[in-house]
């Protein structure tokens, strides 16, 4: 099974009534050889993702980047 492996950066944060957080991310696109890279392969990408889950929530700030692996379910 083979794994794809993309790298993103929250862009924004938005909070929303209930308690719900929702965190944009785009694909990395500069900063460093390593978002270079990536950036190569994976020119435009994003992702939007809510959450009420507070601890959750917090790992979401705007401008940190995260390794996201695409594995296939089945």
């Amino acid at each position: 099974m083979s794994t794809v492996r993309a790298k993103f950066k929250v862009a924004s944060i938005t909070e929303h009534e209930g308690g719900i957080k929702t965190a944009k991310l785009q694909a990395v696109s500069s900063g460093s050889p390593e978002n270079n890279e990536f950036f190569k392969w994976t020119p435009s990408a994003s992702i939007e993702l809510s959450t009420m889950n507070p601890v959750a929530a917090e790992q979401f700030v705007p401008g940190k980047q995260f390794y996201v692996d695409f594995i296939a379910a089945d």
